[in-house]
């Protein structure tokens, strides 16, 4: 069965397959979550960061690439580019989607059977909170209909509005046992 939970909490303290880092498209670590997670997670994070960043010239908006989760109690780290919200006329919607989607694609792909998101593009980038739960909500219940070996997706809020918005799409679109 595969089931959805939302949680207010700190991403870095998540015990799951992979947790996902809201990176920037450099990969080198930054503010928010992207610094909290390079913080807790140590230097082996950066290592693979650099390794891809000389293999592929960073990540695309909307893309994602996985690391080893270093220190931290996840075994990975997926990184994505979430978009900076630019007044929703510029694709900002179908990029968020992508981010989760490409993210949840990567955890398939490494046979990964727990996820754990944070709110993508709702910090420094300033994706509207309501409509970033919107996408992510609808992403997310979309993409685990298909077979897979993800079980278990976790939405990890750092702030009681994005909480808020993310229990109030999860009742939406989903459905109850």
């Amino acid at each position: 069965m595969k089931k959805i939970t939302v949680v207010k909490g700190d991403i870095t303290k998540i015990a799951a397959d992979a947790i996902v880092n809201a990176a920037n498209s450099s990969l080198m670590g930054g503010g928010g979550v992207d610094g909290a997670i390079h913080r807790a997670g140590g230097p082996a994070i950066l290592e693979d960061c650099r390794a891809i960043v000389a293999r592929q010239g960073g990540c695309k908006t909307g893309e994602a690439v996985i690391t080893t989760g270093g220190r931290l109690p996840a075994l990975h780290v997926i990184h994505t580019v979430g978009p900076v919200w630019r007044g929703g006329q510029n694709n900002e919607e179908v990029l968020l989607a992508n981010c989760y989607r490409n993210s949840l694609d990567l955890a398939a792909s490494n046979d990964l059977h727990t996820i754990a998101f944070p709110n993508i593009s709702t910090g420094i980038y300033h994706f509207p909170k309501e409509e970033a739960a919107k996408v992510a909500l609808q992403t997310i219940t979309a993409w685990l209909e298909k077979e897979s070996s993800v079980k278990e997706v976790i939405l990890v809020c750092f702030d009681e509005e994005n909480l808020h918005y993310v229990q109030q799409y999860y009742h939406q679109y989903v459905k109850p046992e």
